[in-house]
């Protein structure tokens, strides 16, 4: 008998906070959305928290809605998180393959992963959210995809580091522990929409993805498959109705 497996996501915007529930059956089959809720945002002002107790509260009822749906608890959540402050830049990493043949093998790939991220320079307060790998350099040989089962001595990986605010990301966190769930992981809002609208031929083409909310527009650039940049920038469908209305005094 199949084993079930449940994920709960949930995405904190300024305008509404949605929660969902899916449940997977197998790895062959996609995940079933079994519980869905949303409730207009409080709390949250250009995808930053401003009132930690009032974010709480909507989270909570979000939640409620989906787990009454589904049955099923929502203990610990993946957060979609957005914002002005998330924002990416370009990293290098470099290490020595570690087997005698020299034959790329997993550890190598997660040596030179956490690579990047020691020698990457962050203020004190921020934190990475993703680590993503553009393309790989195997001794004289660039642009590989995937260097794994191939031989080399000296291997590079760049990559594209996207960062938060860790006072956002611990008032997100706060605000989740005071809902009565935990945040297991968080990512951003730009690849989850990605993730969810795009296909790999659009992304190997060259697409922009723009996805406007309440108070932010966020853009993600793809290119050959690769992430090329994303942002948030802090102007959003409010701001357009806002100005519609003044200008027709309505």
């Amino acid at each position: 008998m199949s084993r079930s497996n449940y994920y709960v996501g949930l995405d904190i915007g300024s305008s509404n906070i949605r929660a969902m529930i899916a449940e997977e059956i197998s790895e062959e089959e996609l995940p079933r959305v079994i519980g869905i809720g949303a409730v207009p945002s409080e709390g949250i002002r250009r995808g930053s928290v401003v009132n930690i107790d009032a974010v709480a509260k909507a989270a909570n009822a979000a939640l409620e809605q989906a787990e009454r749906m589904a049955g099923h608890p929502a203990e610990t959540v993946v957060v979609s998180v957005s914002g002005t402050e998330i924002a990416c830049q370009s990293a290098l990493g470099v290490i020595a393959v570690g087997r005698a043949d020299g034959e790329v093998a997993r550890d190598d790939m997660t040596r030179v992963l956490e690579e990047v991220q020691t020698r990457l320079t962050l203020p004190l307060n921020r934190e990475i959210i993703h680590v993503i790998p553009k393309d790989y350099r195997l001794d004289d040989q660039k642009n590989i995809k995937d260097p794994l089962g191939m031989h080399g001595v000296r291997l590079e990986m760049n990559a594209l580091v996207v960062s938060d605010s860790t006072s956002h990301l611990k008032n997100i966190s706060r605000s989740l522990e005071q809902a009565g769930t935990n945040p297991d992981s968080f990512v951003v809002e730009p690849l989850a929409a990605a993730e969810a609208v795009l296909h790999e031929k659009q992304k190997e083409l060259g697409t922009v993805l723009i996805n406007m909310g309440g108070s932010t527009t966020s853009l993600a650039v793809f290119e050959d498959g690769d992430l090329l940049h994303l942002a948030v920038l802090p102007v959003g469908g409010s701001h357009v109705t806002n100005d519609i209305a003044i200008g027709l005094r309505t």
